[in-house]
């Protein structure tokens, strides 16, 4: 398959599933769930076409695994990152002692009297490896991992989450919990 066309699709699955479905006149469920034959009809924005098995080469190759299928695949949705209300259905999980963030130099400032803010999303993602981090603050510039105390958070009452793809989800990070 074109890696391009197959990135596109990807990029624009997401923006879809997780941040703007109305752009195609797409309806999610509660949960976020999109029917596929509906997806797959309305799917023609910006001269993209798109059938089942290139769906579902799109879903079984994604690199961070940002979507899911249900058991009989004719639904799918975004397994976390989205900006628009929906409920996931994740489980409490108790995090690793520590997790990652990757970030840039230009949000450090507002990190350490905030800490980390889940902004337009649903939660702040948080990484269990440096790596995974490192890759995520590079999208922006020279990355900054910051780790996070999230035993001592847990401890404290916060909620953690993991979501289908290994994301490590929570509402807020308080910036004492931040090793910068």
């Amino acid at each position: 398959m074109d890696t391009k066309v197959t990135k596109g699709i990807s990029k624009l699955l997401s923006y879809i599933l997780r941040h703007s479905p109305e752009t195609i006149k797409l309806e999610l469920d509660a949960n976020g769930w999109a029917d596929v034959n509906e997806l797959i009809a309305k799917f023609d924005l910006y001269d993209l076409e798109l059938d089942f098995e290139l769906l579902e080469y799109v879903v079984e190759n994604n690199d961070k695994k940002r979507f899911a299928f249900n058991a009989d695949k004719t639904k799918i949705r975004a397994n976390q990152g989205h900006s628009i209300s929906i409920e996931l259905n994740l489980d409490e999980a108790e995090p690793p002692a520590y997790l990652y963030h990757g970030t840039v130099e230009k949000f450090l400032p507002d990190i350490k009297t905030q800490g980390l803010q889940k902004m337009g999303r649903q939660h702040v993602h948080l990484s269990a490896d440096r790596e995974t981090a490192n890759k995520v603050g590079g999208r922006r510039g020279k990355p900054i991992i910051l780790i996070i105390n999230s035993a001592t958070m847990h401890q404290a009452g916060f909620k953690f989450y993991l979501s289908a793809n290994n994301v490590w989800l929570t509402a807020v990070v308080p910036a004492e919990y931040i090793t910068f």
